[in-house]
């Protein structure tokens, strides 16, 4: 949504609407429900898949054993993130930001559609179904966070606040999904539960048609602007063509490798895609750097994500341990026995957003009091404050992690995942509704897509990397699990360190290129 034409007296609609949600402008309701339906049908698959997978052939499952089937969960959720830049690309140069959001939603609704009737059909259309998410949440997650950033204007304190609570709509789905499917879990009723989140994503798709859509519409016209994101762009010919080849290719190629004719390693292949992966970010953003199109302002810009793109990186590998090492430790070692009642290991993954919710709104308020006072801190400091409470969460998971080695056999208390989870969730709360809210406003002018399809990178490294650790959780590799998140304690306690190292000049740089910018544009 493009705000440069934006009227200079706002009419007495558009100041209704600004404030009709919580003090922010009223779409971004609509918007809440189309994530929250959207996330609910991801996180109704998200907690299954690994114990699907490492589930007997005889209890329904495909008897896969722990490192396989945590590498094949971080291909999974890391080419997931990882299509959200050839999405942003096609949304920004070809269908539109509506356009790719619709179908990315169809596409995904078909992969749910597929896993479901895999119980039938065989383990092809299984891998064909994550696919199916996999590129339909490619379109779909970029362009809606495009739009919650477009509808605040550049310099507006409530920005982050907003994104915060957009994050809470991904919380509740997340919430309200480990709940259910906990319940199909524990009866082994694997497809029903991955069948559930097809109607999650069903019920998306109808809000933003009916809703969403509309308040988008009526808010533009109120604030006096062109809806640019509802427009497809013509600049590149035949792009729909190639997409069909490479759809049709796609397939042939998941066919092949599930039905053995073509070899696969899924641990090697996770390895050397998190190398692929970050080779490509440095050469994009090595490129971007020596470009001719971008002045010293974006350049600087540009700095500052893929700063912020580093440090995410490494909070998602620890963060993404939660449906990998931290799945399986609630289901082997942890004492799963509550008041008398006996709880889906599954259960644990409602925690998160659950502390999201009870959490997100005061911090929502904090950063705009903050703001208020020019007290805020930056992006980066709060990417380091995020880092440094999941270095605190970690430091709890090696407690817990050396008494189960201390006396095997030992199922420790939740107590111990809970409240890993707790500092975990504070640290998200600091840094990712931040990063999302910062790719929107730092991106350079027309690359608002593509930017955040690299912000989005980091969770793919992240849950690739994470899924690496995910296979050490085994009695045989048990010994070495605090060591390994002793490891990740000091990445992240480090970087928090380099990033609030440079967080002050970076900033001050930025400020003096774009007051330059004025003065020249002032002056020209």
């Amino acid at each position: 949504m493009s705000i440069e034409s934006q009227s200079p007296k706002p009419s007495a609609e558009f100041e209704a609407l600004d404030n009709g949600f919580m003090g922010h402008p009223q779409p971004l309701r609509s918007l809440f429900f189309t994530e929250m339906w959207e996330r609910f049908s991801y996180y109704s698959i998200r907690p299954l898949l690994v114990l699907f997978m490492v589930a007997s052939v005889s209890s329904g499952g495909f008897g896969f054993d722990d490192a396989t089937a945590s590498a094949i969960y971080g291909i999974f959720a890391g080419t997931l993130y990882l299509a959200a830049v050839p999405g942003g690309w096609l949304a920004d140069n070809w269908l539109g930001q509506e356009r790719a959001l619709w179908w990315g939603s169809i596409i995904i609704g078909l992969g749910h559609l597929c896993i479901a009737l895999s119980a039938f059909m065989g383990m092809s259309l299984f891998f064909i179904g994550l696919t199916c998410i996999v590129l339909g949440s490619g379109l779909f997650k970029t362009c809606i966070s495009v739009m919650v950033g477009a509808l605040y204007k550049e310099g507006d304190t409530r920005r982050d606040a907003g994104f915060t609570l957009f994050y809470m709509g991904i919380n509740i789905g997340a919430l309200v999904a480990a709940l259910i499917v906990g319940m199909f879990q524990e009866r082994q009723m694997w497809h029903v539960g991955f069948g559930v989140g097809g109607i999650g994503m069903l019920i998306s798709l109808l809000v933003y048609r009916f809703a969403a859509r509309k308040n988008l519409k009526r808010y533009a016209r109120a604030k006096g602007i062109t809806a640019s994101w509802e427009l497809p762009n013509s600049q590149y010919q035949n792009i729909g063509r190639w997409v069909g080849i490479f759809m049709a290719a796609l397939v042939a190629l998941i066919v092949l490798i599930a039905t053995g004719i073509m070899p696969f390693n899924p641990s090697m292949v996770a390895e050397y895609m998190t190398y692929v992966i970050a080779g490509m970010v440095v050469l994009y953003f090595a490129y971007m750097f020596i470009a001719p199109k971008l002045d010293k302002s974006d350049k600087l810009r540009l700095l500052i994500c893929f700063l912020l793109i580093i440090g995410s990186t490494l909070f998602w590998s620890s963060f993404e341990q939660q449906p990998t090492s931290f799945n399986l430790f609630a289901d082997r070692y942890t004492n799963l026995d509550v008041m008398g009642f006996s709880i889906p290991s599954i259960w644990f993954q409602s925690l998160n957003p659950i502390f999201i919710l009870l959490l997100a709104p005061i911090v929502s308020i904090l950063w705009v009091k903050l703001g208020s006072r020019g007290l805020e801190p930056n992006s980066m400091t709060k990417f380091a404050i995020g880092m440094l409470l999941a270095a605190a969460g970690f430091g709890v998971m090696i407690f817990a992690a050396k008494a189960v080695v201390a006396s095997p056999g030992t199922l420790v208390s939740p107590l111990w995942l809970t409240s890993s989870l707790l500092l975990l969730t504070l640290g998200e709360l600091a840094l990712s509704p931040v990063g999302l809210s910062s790719m929107t406003k730092l991106a350079p002018k027309g690359m608002q897509g593509q930017m955040m399809g690299l912000f989005f990178t980091s969770y793919a490294m992240g849950n690739l990397v994470a899924a690496f650790f995910g296979g050490h959780v085994s009695a045989d590799t048990i010994d070495g699990l605090p060591d390994l998140f002793k490891t990740m304690v000091i990445f992240l306690v480090v970087t928090a360190v380099l990033l609030l190292a440079v967080a002050k000049p970076v900033r001050a740089m930025l400020d003096r290129s774009e007051a330059e910018d004025k003065i020249r544009d002032n002056n020209g």
